[in-house]
């Protein structure tokens, strides 16, 4: 599904490269038949703020959002077991590898595979059924991350309220 795409993209550290491509992700949300007028309001707000200011304040926001502020990492097993070397987060991180590999995703990042951005990569490559239920396994943990986010004021609420409404197994009742 293209709009796990996009949300994967705007998740990502802020490059000149996303910036310059702005324009066009403005474009495709626009055009989303797959987006509802709420998320295409709340999508465009982030896109506002990406454009608001000089490339290296998004990157410090983006930073002190997301790298500085542990009840917002976007390692999503963080939320679960801690950054702590628990027993449960290395086999969580194992099996999580290991579904990409029977789906024959090759991951070509210095990130571990619970990052949010590469989870949507990897859902925008399922079929909407499959996507939904393969991101409602971390609804709890999407559900917490909105929250955090929120309460924060952060842009970045956004994308993931979004992600969190498409997360459930009601919505695949829904579409079905």
């Amino acid at each position: 599904m293209r709009i796990y795409k996009i949300l994967s993209v705007l998740l990502e550290y802020p490059e000149q490269e996303l910036i310059d491509n702005l324009p066009e992700i403005r474009t495709i949300v626009g055009e989303s038949t797959d987006l509802d007028a709420a998320e295409k309001v709340a999508l465009r707000k982030l896109l506002d703020h990406l454009t608001s200011k000089p490339l290296t304040e998004v990157q410090a926001d983006y930073v002190n959002t997301f790298d500085r502020t542990p009840e917002h990492s976007l390692h999503l097993t963080h939320h679960l077991f801690g950054d702590e070397s628990d027993r449960n987060r290395g086999p969580a991180l194992i099996d999580l590898s290991e579904m990409f590999k029977e789906y024959g995703v090759t991951t070509v990042t210095n990130e571990l595979p619970d990052y949010l951005p590469l989870i949507l990569e990897f859902a925008s490559t399922l079929d909407a059924n499959e996507s939904t239920v393969f991101l409602s396994d971390v609804h709890k943990v999407l559900s917490l991350l909105t929250e955090n986010l929120t309460k924060a004021n952060s842009p970045y609420a956004a994308p993931l309220s979004i992600i969190e409404s498409r997360a459930t197994l009601t919505r695949l009742a829904a579409i079905t």
